[in-house]
């Protein structure tokens, strides 16, 4: 029976963290748009279980839970910060100043130095632009099928590369690099495009620009490590491959926790009283 609880109710997912009787961290996620299974869940537990809410519609689900008592409420940065910290200490890593993405429905990017965090900014590019673009570009609807899908897709058709336009000619920077995500469907004569080249297409998208933003705030405030955490991140290989890729040719250290969606619900978990 859980007796403290952590909840993080997103823009696409509800994470929820709490401790089972050996006192061993649990996760577990819903759908936003399913509030009733969150209710019949907690329903489940304990009536008694001491609960505290973060997350962007943290508000809905309290009024949607009807609940007697006030829920306490955690600041999101502060609940995601408080998880990070926790997961690197459990974890053993070692990371005194970090620039961290939370690449959820969007992302948001902050800087942490010892116990302190600020938010340094964001970028709308993220979890529900896979979601949005990946329905209205393929017609698939299945978020998860997408992911599984766009592993097998390949990009050569979709992006344009920086040795694409130089060709023969002396390249001013890496080849490999992006030149122009999606150009390549314009500007490359190459029939039978599959979803799933489309789908990797997207992904180059999300992992190329929440990197690029990432690298460039650890370039001015003098930091190596980034931390990538988020939903998005959750059984997508391809997105932490082309992260991680884009970062260490950066020059850049990344980071993945293994509990990438879930620090939200585990800093309100460590709230709850």
């Amino acid at each position: 029976m859980a007796t403290k609880i952590g909840i993080d109710a997103g823009g696409t997912l509800t994470k929820i963290a709490f401790w089972d009787e050996t006192n061993e961290l649990q996760l577990l996620s819903f759908l936003s748009s399913n509030f009733k299974a969150v209710k019949d869940w907690l329903d489940s537990k304990s009536s008694l279980s001491s609960i505290c809410l973060t997350g962007g519609r943290a508000e809905q689900l309290k009024k949607f839970l009807l609940s007697q008592n006030d829920i306490p409420y955690i600041v999101e940065f502060d609940a995601t910060m408080a998880g990070v910290m926790y997961q690197l200490k459990h974890d053993g890593i070692r990371c005194e100043k970090a620039i961290i993405a939370n690449i959820g429905t969007g992302t948001s990017i902050h800087i942490m130095e010892a116990d302190s965090h600020s938010r340094l900014g964001g970028t709308g590019i993220g979890g529900g632009t896979l979601i949005g673009l990946g329905s209205a570009l393929t017609g698939t609807k299945s978020y998860e099928e997408m992911i599984e899908v766009s592993k097998k897709g390949s990009r050569s058709s979709i992006d344009i590369l920086v040795s694409d336009i130089y060709e023969s000619n002396k390249l001013p920077i890496n080849g490999s690099l992006t030149a122009s995500n999606f150009g390549g469907v314009a500007l490359k004569s190459i029939e039978n495009r599959t979803k799933a080249d489309y789908l990797a297409g997207i992904q180059g998208i999300i992992g190329e620009v929440v990197a690029s933003l990432c690298i460039q705030s650890a370039d001015a405030h003098g930091v190596n490590d980034i931390i990538y955490i988020g939903s998005t991140l959750e059984n997508n290989s391809l997105l932490k491959e082309i992260i991680e890729s884009y970062t260490i040719l950066k020059q850049k250290n990344p980071i993945f926790l293994d509990k990438h969606g879930y620090s939200g619900a585990i800093g309100a978990l460590l709230e709850s009283k």
